[in-house]
C-alpha cells in the first residue's frame, strides 16, 4: 500500500507542477499578446481591457482598480477596475496615492474607503516619477500570493510605460501642431505688416516690431492717400496665436476698405468698430490709434481709441494724443469720438507705440514707463526716425539689463517735416 500511496503522491505532485507549467505558458502568451498589442499601437483603451481580462480571467484576480495621469499631470482617474463599486474608484485619492512609493501590505491602511477594498498597492515608477497604481485586493490564504502579485507587478509595468509613452506622444504631436500653427500664424502676420516704410515729401517712418513669442497681438500700417493727405495707425488686438493674427487680417481689409471711402475721421472710426464688432460679438476687442496728415494745411487729425497716448515733440513741447474714444469691439455702436485737431507749424516728431513697451521692467522692478518716453521724446526728436528708434532701442536695452521683455511691442515712428 505504501508504494501504491507513493505513486499517487508523485503523480498529484507532477499534476500540480503540469497546472503550474500551463499557468506560466498562459501567462507567458498572454504577455505576448500584450507586448504585440502595443507593438501593434492598440488603443489606451484597448490596453485596458486586456489588462482587465487578464487579470479578472487567467490570474483570478478578484479586486484591482488601475490609476494612471490624466493630460493634467497632477490629476489622476481610475481606468480599469474589478470588483470595485464605480462610485469609489470616481473619487479623487490623488493626495493618498502620494504616500506610495513601492509596493506595499495594505494591512494597515484605513485611511480611504476606496484603499480598503485592497490588499496591496503596485507604483510605477519612471526615474523616481510615479506614472501609475494598481491596487490589488481579494487573495484566499491558499494563494501564492508572491508569485501573483511578482507577474502583476511585471504586466502592470509594460501596460502603464506603453500607456505613458502614448500619453508623452501625443503632448509631442500637440507641441508639434502648437509650434506649426505658431509659424503660420507668425508668417500671416509679417504678410499683413510693411516690410518697409517708404519716405514722402512731407514724412518719414521707421518702425520697431517685437513679437514675444513670434506671434503677437500689434499691428501696425500706413498709407498714402489720393488727396495728398497720408494716415498711419497702430493697434493692439487681444489674443495671441493663430486667432489673432485672423483677426488682424480681417482688421487690415476692413482698416484699407474703409479709410478708401475718405468719409470723416469719426465716421471712419465708427464704420470699423462696427465691421470688428460683426465678427467677434464682442468677445476679442483692440485698442486703436490713427493719424491723419495734410501736408498742405498742415493738419493733423487723429482719433485715439483706448490706446497708449502717443507722443508728439514739436518746438521743444510735448503733447500727449489722447483724444478719441473707447475701445473698438466691444459695443456695438461707440457712444462718442472726439476728434484731434493740430497744426504743425514745425518740424515734429510722432511716437505711436503698444502697452508692451511701458510694461518693460529692469531689475529693480521699474517701468519703462510714459514719464521716461517723454523725455526720451523731447531729447531726441531732432533725429530722423531710424536714428530716433535705434536710440530708443539702445535705451531700452540698456534699462532692462539682463531682463527680458515680458510682452509683444511695437513702435511705429513718424516724423513730419516742412
Amino acid at each position: 500500500m505504501s508504494e501504491f500511496s507513493n505513486i499517487r503522491k508523485e503523480l498529484s505532485s507532477l499534476e500540480t507542477v503540469e497546472r503550474e507549467l500551463n499557468l506560466k505558458q498562459l501567462q507567458i502568451n498572454r504577455l505576448l499578446t500584450i507586448t504585440q498589442a502595443i507593438n501593434n499601437n492598440v488603443s489606451a483603451k484597448g490596453l485596458y481591457e486586456m489588462y482587465n481580462s487578464f487579470l479578472s480571467w487567467e490570474m483570478g484576480v478578484k479586486k484591482m482598480a488601475l490609476f494612471v495621469r490624466e493630460e493634467v499631470e497632477e490629476e489622476w482617474t481610475c481606468a480599469s477596475f474589478i470588483g470595485v463599486e464605480e462610485d469609489l474608484v470616481k473619487e479623487d485619492i490623488t493626495e493618498e496615492l502620494a504616500k506610495y512609493q513601492r509596493l506595499k501590505n495594505l494591512d494597515e491602511e484605513k485611511n480611504h474607503p476606496l484603499i480598503k477594498q485592497f490588499d496591496i498597492v503596485v507604483p510605477v515608477l519612471h526615474k523616481e516619477t510615479a506614472i501609475a497604481y494598481t491596487f490589488i485586493g481579494g487573495f484566499s490564504e491558499n494563494e501564492d500570493m508572491y508569485n501573483k502579485v511578482q507577474f502583476i507587478t511585471t504586466i502592470t509595468n509594460i501596460i502603464a510605460v506603453a500607456i505613458e509613452n502614448k500619453r508623452l506622444f501625443k503632448r509631442q504631436l500637440e507641441q508639434e501642431g502648437l509650434k506649426r500653427e505658431m509659424e503660420l500664424a507668425s508668417e500671416m502676420q509679417r504678410m499683413l505688416i510693411p516690410n518697409t516704410l517708404t519716405p514722402g515729401q512731407a514724412y518719414e517712418m521707421a518702425s520697431i516690431y517685437k513679437p514675444k513669442l513670434g506671434v503677437g497681438g500689434d499691428y501696425f500700417d500706413y498709407l498714402e492717400l489720393e488727396d495728398g493727405k497720408f494716415a498711419f495707425c497702430i493697434a493692439d488686438i487681444s489674443g495671441k496665436g493663430v486667432a489673432a493674427a485672423l483677426l488682424m487680417a480681417n482688421f487690415q481689409a476692413n482698416f484699407h476698405s474703409l479709410i478708401l471711402k475718405r468719409s470723416k475721421l469719426d465716421h471712419f472710426v465708427r464704420d470699423l468698430n462696427q465691421s470688428l464688432f460683426r465678427i467677434t460679438q464682442g468677445e476679442k476687442f483692440l485698442t486703436f490709434f490713427i493719424a491723419e496728415y495734410d501736408p498742405e494745411s498742415r493738419l493733423l487729425h487723429y482719433v485715439n481709441a483706448g490706446h497708449n497716448p502717443p507722443v508728439l515733440a514739436m518746438n521743444d513741447k510735448i503733447e500727449l494724443l489722447t483724444k478719441g474714444s473707447t475701445i473698438l469691439g466691444s459695443f456695438t455702436e461707440l457712444p462718442d469720438v472726439e476728434v484731434g485737431e493740430l497744426h504743425l507749424t514745425h518740424d515734429s516728431t510722432i511716437l505711436t507705440f503698444t502697452d508692451g513697451l511701458t510694461d518693460i521692467r529692469n531689475e529693480n522692478g521699474t517701468y519703462f514707463d510714459e514719464e521716461i518716453l517723454e523725455v526720451f521724446v523731447q531729447k531726441n526728436s531732432h533725429l530722423k526716425a531710424e536714428a530716433f528708434n535705434n536710440s530708443l532701442m539702445k535705451q531700452i536695452e540698456i534699462f532692462m539689463g539682463d531682463k527680458t521683455y515680458p510682452d509683444d511691442f511695437t513702435v511705429l515712428t513718424c516724423k513730419i517735416s516742412h
